[in-house]
């Protein structure tokens, strides 16, 4: 399915007045404050968030999982369904795919319908928390810090496999992330665990072609429960130290413990040149991978507040990896992907809103009342016009959802596929 260009034009053309009317009423109230609401418009424009391949098809716990019909059963129609998305919101350009989930059959016809649908290839996903059918060796007791080396063997080739197939589509960055660790005290060894995983890792980032980057997740527990090895920013980032300059930690929402001062996480990270990505979600307990802004859209605006800050003043990062990675459980999966995307942009456009220069004029004087004032001042204003804005100019919608709906393309979806497929992924 492909959304035509007359439908999008005709659903705007319902909503255009009363749009108009709210964006005229903030863009004179911002451009009163002094902003420049032009550039606030465009930067929200080029802002692309990928959307993971595996996120297309119903999410589920450990317990049960319940589709929503009409999902897309290769890696065809997960393509499509992203440009279904992108075509509404213009936000999603790009689609990172799980290897071996999605592994592409005929390399030219992907990239063929990749460009048709305006979206590019992000980052390549490595899998090795699972047993792959036919493989000789069990990840059951870890990969790359495996104490077995034919294990350990096995987890880089995998890696250096999927650096080849990313090649193939264009992509420019190998995401790592491990489930190894123990359940029990006393299962491993901490630092041979370690040093295992950087070695593992030091010879993954040998294979990189010259213009790409390794991104290297952690989280502190889940699916093992007494220890990760790769447990938190600092261990990320000291392997990313250790493999070199072009390997970089990344940032997930939901793998930390509650609580966590993630946005503190973020500012150090870009401070010394080693934020490489960002995946979004939320949660309420742990690793949820909720929607995006659902449980706590402050700390996201307040994450956004230092992401735009290094941005502008942390040269020695790289351009970030932007990518959504939530399981929807009961919701469809596009318009909770719709979702994430508007939360994504609301807290973006928040953080766009702050005087970086009187905030830290304020910080300088500690003046405390003054700082709170700023950030709440720029969370508080309905910044969804300058989103609408940007859509529009980009040939998107203004009202995703509602297009969504208006449209019946989940219906759609299920008259085309039916009730049984059943996507890739977890």
């Amino acid at each position: 399915m492909k959304i035509d260009q007359n439908l999008i034009i005709d659903s705007n053309n319902k909503n255009l007045q009363t749009h108009q009317s709210h964006f005229n009423f903030l863009a004179d109230s911002l451009s009163k404050k002094g902003k420049n609401v032009d550039a606030i418009v465009s930067r929200l424009k080029d802002f692309q968030v990928a959307i993971p391949s595996w996120a297309l098809g119903a999410g589920g716990t450990r317990f049960g999982r319940f589709s929503y019909y009409g999902e897309p059963s290769n890696l065809e129609q997960k393509l499509e369904d992203v440009g279904l998305i992108h075509a509404l919101t213009k936000t999603a350009g790009a689609v990172s795919l799980h290897i071996p989930w999605d592994i592409p059959t005929d390399y030219k016809a992907i990239k063929e319908l990749a460009n048709d649908l305006d979206i590019k290839f992000d980052a390549v996903n490595s899998n090795t928390f699972q047993d792959q059918e036919k493989a000789k060796e069990s990840y059951k007791y870890g990969s790359l810090s495996n104490t077995s080396s034919a294990i350990r063997e096995q987890a880089i080739q995998h890696n250096i496999d999927v650096i080849n197939i990313g090649n193939q589509l264009g992509s420019k960055s190998l995401t790592v992330w491990l489930a190894d660790g123990s359940c029990f005290p006393g299962q491993n060894n901490f630092q041979t665990a370690l040093q295992n995983t950087e070695n593992s890792l030091k010879t993954i980032y040998k294979k990189l072609p010259e213009d790409w980057n390794m991104l290297i997740e952690y989280k502190p527990y889940e699916p093992n429960f007494y220890s990760t090895v790769i447990q938190d920013w600092g261990t990320s980032f000291m392997l990313a130290n250790a493999c070199g300059d072009k390997a970089y930690s990344l940032v997930d929402l939901g793998h930390h413990l509650p609580n966590s001062n993630i946005e503190q996480i973020v500012s150090i990270l870009m401070s010394k040149g080693k934020l490489g990505g960002f995946h979004f979600n939320d949660s309420k307990y742990g690793d949820d991978d909720l929607t995006v802004g659902s449980i706590k859209p402050y700390a996201l605006f307040l994450i956004f507040n230092e992401l735009v800050y290094g941005m502008q003043n942390n040269p020695q990062n790289p351009d970030l990896a932007w990518m959504i990675d939530a399981s929807h459980n009961i919701k469809d999966p596009l318009e909770d992907l719709i979702q994430s995307l508007e939360a994504i942009q609301e807290a973006y456009a928040k953080a766009l809103l702050i005087d970086q220069a009187e905030l830290k004029a304020a910080q300088l004087n500690n003046d405390v009342v003054k700082c709170q004032e700023i950030l709440q001042d720029a969370y508080r204003t309905d910044v969804r016009p300058l989103i609408e804005k940007a859509r529009l100019d980009a040939g998107g919608v203004v009202h995703p959802i509602k297009t969504y709906r208006d449209l019946n393309i989940r219906n759609t979806l299920i008259k085309e596929r039916g009730k049984n497929t059943v996507a890739t992924g977890l």
